[in-house]
C-alpha cells in the first residue's frame, strides 16, 4: 500500500483534534479488500471502524452517503488515501 499522504494525517488531526499514526491507518488499510469496498455491509463496517479509531461519530446519514458516494466513484479499493480523503469530507 502507499504511504499515507501527510495532508490526510493532518486532515484527521484537523477535524478530530487527534492524532492518528500512519501505522495505524495502514494496519487498519491492510484489512481492506475489493471485496470490502464491493460490499455494503463491509463497507459499513470500516467506516465504523475508521470513526472509532479517530473518535469521532458518524451518524446513519453520513454513513450511507460515504457509502453511495464511495459506489457512485468505482473507487480503486487499494487506494486508502482517497478513501481517506473522501470519508474526512463529511
Amino acid at each position: 500500500m502507499a504511504n499515507i499522504g501527510k495532508d490526510v494525517l493532518n486532515t484527521v488531526k484537523k477535524k478530530t483534534g487527534k492524532s492518528i499514526s500512519e501505522r495505524d491507518i495502514q494496519k487498519l488499510a491492510s484489512g481492506v479488500k475489493r471485496s470490502t469496498v464491493q460490499s455494503e455491509a463491509e463497507l459499513r463496517k470500516l467506516i465504523k471502524q475508521v470513526s472509532s479509531m479517530a473518535g469521532v461519530p458518524v451518524s446513519e446519514s453520513t454513513v450511507n452517503d460515504i457509502i453511495g458516494a464511495v459506489k457512485k466513484s468505482g473507487m480503486n479499493p487499494n487506494n486508502m488515501q482517497q478513501m481517506m480523503k473522501m470519508m474526512m469530507k463529511k
